[in-house]
């Protein structure tokens, strides 16, 4: 009883010692298990201690909910506050990262906030009820969707305000900023930038460079990034992926459409592209294979990398951002691609569809790694197919055209006819798509079976070519007959034989300094010049052989000095005719190539002067008088400086010449 007494007496001595009990365990802040091992101890002291753990343990967990709470209305209060100035100028003017806000405190009041939903949002303590209005969950969870609303306006102002420009200047810059490893390539890159550079040349066709894979642009600017991943966490955190995905996606495809303009990709629906004259479409097709390079080889590489850097772990997320954001862009230039794949075949477009046709190939294996919606890959892989197609087909009505172009009108002066310089252009610039066309052609029995029966080709020279020499080699051949066929136009035999002669020395000549002569070989080339050498043949014959005739000594009445003097006036009267008539129609023909102008010149001459020579001076003694000079016009040396004026595409007649005497 001693003990009793000692500690107090009544009901006042209790509360006194379990006041004493409380505030001696409150103060050592022990740990749960001791906590009950010292209220143990105590209770074995006297058993008025007995009730003292439900008291101290009550008292505890209502003071750990003091705090919590405390800290829960800290944290509403500051997301209150700034939801507040929603409506005011400096509000809408400001962002979260520039003073007077402060970053820190919001971002800490909103992971105080998701914190207690985590805690206690599932099963709240019993005072959740709040102390002054609803409950504390109808509070939190309203408290989140202002401070996420704020936060999706973040997302979009940091976003949009720290876009790097995409014009033309900042773009490549860029490039050469953030690129990670140059190393010992800067003249390569600088090239494939210059390269880039010519969007809008108005050459007529260039074939354009590509970006290497070590290179990634800044799309945006890095500072922003670590405000972007705080934003980006704590949506996520509270459940609010979807808008954080529309926001991002929503502002990134802005910034990509931007960019489609800047390099010149219009959004055109089929039925516009359709109706877009060549020229302009020419310059659009132009456009876009330098788009889908940079698009694809550049911006996509760069928003990728922009996601993983702002996404993380969050794969899923991550992997629907990256998708929702390329798609539009992508389809974009899908639907100008679809569009050309089902225009009108004309020759004219095959360069750029092949070229539309590559640039899409080389930039498949990037798309495929980077793009993981299955329907924009099928639809690229759909669109390069039809590219592939469009290709064959125009090729297709290019070799159509050469075969049935039949116009009548030949060309006056015998000149190259304006068919093979068409042709041969188009086959210059096609051997640099060797490549794509080589895997989109195919030669048919039906064109085998022309080559060998009609053109009279060598079979086993065709089989052993590629798919596109097969096509050239068998074009060739169609062209030539071809201008066989318009040889005839010409009523003049020898000049048929000029026509035909100035043609396939153009051909040859065109194939020999090109790659046209890597494809058709030496064997071709050697043919032809062959066949050349007869055509000149075949007009000297055609040409020369009247006047020639004239020179011969049959017919004039036996040896030099008994000759006579009749037959001789005539045989020159009937040369002179026949030169004077050759000069005044074959100096309106045209040989336009200078070496094969002289080098036939060069064969008249060895054919005719000597001739002459000999003639006039075996008989010029039968012919001696005052009247000489009007049969023996002409000294050889006069015919050597007329033959000169031949095949200038420049008539011209011999009647105004005086007389040439002995």
């Amino acid at each position: 009883m001693a003990t009793t007494t000692s500690l107090g007496g009544g009901a006042g001595g209790d509360d006194r010692v379990l006041a004493t009990a409380q505030q001696i365990v409150k103060s050592l802040r022990a740990a749960k298990e001791d906590r009950e091992d010292m209220l143990l101890i105590f209770s074995t002291f006297d058993n008025r201690l007995s009730g003292i753990s439900d008291l101290i343990n009550g008292d505890d967990s209502k003071s750990s909910e003091e705090e919590e709470l405390d800290r829960f209305e800290a944290a509403e209060k500051v997301i209150l506050a700034d939801a507040s100035l929603s409506d005011e100028p400096s509000r809408q003017s400001t962002s979260l990262f520039n003073p007077p806000n402060n970053p820190v405190e919001y971002f800490s009041a909103v992971d105080e906030i998701i914190h207690w939903m985590e805690q206690f949002s599932i099963a709240p303590p019993s005072s959740a009820v709040g102390r002054t209005g609803p409950a504390i969950v109808d509070r939190a969870e309203n408290a989140i969707q202002l401070a996420m609303s704020r936060l999706e306006d973040e997302m979009r102002h940091v976003l949009i305000c720290n876009t790097i420009p995409l014009d033309a200047v900042s773009r490549y810059g860029s490039i050469r900023r953030v690129s990670l490893s140059f190393g010992s390539h800067d003249g390569a890159i600088d090239d494939t930038l210059e390269s880039f550079g010519e969007v809008g040349s108005s050459r007529f066709h260039e074939r354009g460079a590509s970006l290497g894979d070590d290179l990634f642009v800044d799309l945006v600017r890095p500072e922003a990034v670590q405000d972007l991943r705080q934003i980006i966490d704590r949506m996520v955190r509270s459940g609010y992926e979807r808008e954080c995905l529309q926001v991002y996606s929503s502002v990134r495809r802005d910034a990509l459409d931007e960019c489609l303009v800047i390099l010149g990709v219009e959004r055109l629906s089929i039925e516009e592209v359709q109706r877009v004259e060549w020229r302009s479409l020419d310059e659009k097709m132009k456009n876009w294979v330098q788009a889908v390079k940079v698009v694809v080889g550049v911006l996509l590489s760069g928003e990728k990398w922009l996601c993983d850097g702002l996404f993380g772990d969050l794969d899923d997320l991550k992997e629907i951002c990256f998708n929702e954001t390329a798609k539009g862009c992508i389809m974009q230039l899908l639907n100008f691609g679809e569009a050309i794949s089902i225009c009108k075949r004309s020759p004219e477009k095959l360069f750029r569809i092949l070229d539309m046709y590559e640039a899409l190939r080389d930039a498949m294996p990037d798309l495929q790694a980077m793009v993981s919606d299955e329907f924009v890959i099928g639809e690229a892989n759909g669109v390069l197919s039809g590219l592939g197609e469009a290709a064959k087909g125009t090729f297709a009505e290019f070799e159509n055209c050469i075969r049935t172009e039949t116009s009548k009108k030949p060309v006056i002066t015998g000149d190259v006819h304006p068919l093979p310089r068409y042709v041969m252009n188009y086959l210059k610039l096609l051997v640099d798509y060797g490549d794509p066309m080589d895997s989109l052609l195919e030669i048919s029995e039906e064109d085998l079976h022309r080559f060998k029966n009609d053109l009279g080709g060598d079979g086993s020279q065709l089989e052993a070519m590629s798919p596109l020499g097969q096509r050239i080699l068998l074009l060739m051949s169609e062209l030539e007959y071809n201008l066989e066929e318009k040889s005839r136009l010409y009523e003049d035999s020898a000049m048929q034989q000029v026509f035909l002669m100035n043609n396939l020395y153009y051909l040859v000549r065109k194939v020999k300094d090109s790659d046209l002569g890597k494809v058709l070989g030496d064997n071709w080339i050697r043919k032809r010049r062959g066949q050349i050498r007869q055509y000149a043949t075949g007009y000297l014959r055609a040409s020369w052989s009247r006047a020639l005739s004239c020179l011969k000594d049959e017919g004039i009445g036996g040896s030099s000095n008994n000759a006579s003097k009749m037959a001789l006036k005539e045989r020159f009267k009937s040369f002179n005719a026949c030169f004077e008539e050759i000069y005044r129609v074959q100096t309106a023909w045209k040989v336009p190539d200078d070496q094969l102008r002289e080098e036939l010149r060069i064969s008249i001459s060895e054919k005719v002067i000597p001739a002459y020579r000999s003639f006039v001076g075996r008989f010029r003694s039968q012919l001696e008088g005052r009247h000489a000079g009007k049969y023996i016009k002409y000294t050889p040396e006069d015919l050597e400086t007329y033959l000169l004026d031949l095949f200038e595409g420049s008539p011209a007649v011999l009647h105004h010449i005086r007389r040439k005497s002995t």
